[in-house]
């Protein structure tokens, strides 16, 4: 974004909104993460559930449909019995896996801030521990 009208900068339909829709639920940048990282840009719904520790079926399913209409991976369904669904990373999703890799490495290697910071109240990692 460059300099301009500020009203115009932060528009509801501006590009940087856009861009932390897609992180409206932590599923998103994960599933792109493991994808990308472990499953070389495709698994299938098991492969992916089994890969990502706290997600239920229920939200995998919803975030996976999410990522499918906005774009970010193509959903394959084989014909076998029982059909087997594979979904794989589409080319906005590869383009859009750099970002999440660079958030994510700063996260590695500033894990020791982040730690100072705390964890918020609602999160269940906090509760562990007190």
């Amino acid at each position: 974004m460059q300099g301009g009208d500020v009203t115009n900068d932060w528009r509801e339909d501006c590009a940087p909104r856009r861009v932390l829709d897609l992180f409206a639920t932590k599923w998103t940048s994960m599933i792109l993460h493991t994808l990308h990282a472990r499953h070389a840009g495709a698994a299938r719904t098991g492969v992916l559930q089994r890969s990502l520790p706290g997600i239920s079926k229920k939200m995998l399913t919803q975030t996976l449909r999410e990522m499918a209409a906005c774009g970010l991976i193509d959903r394959h369904v084989e014909s076998v019995v029982p059909p087997a669904v594979e979904y794989r990373l589409t080319p906005l999703g590869q383009r859009f896996v750099e970002p999440v890799e660079l958030l994510y490495a700063w996260g590695r290697d500033n894990a020791d801030a982040l730690d100072q910071i705390g964890s918020r109240p609602t999160s269940r990692r906090g509760s562990a521990g007190s």
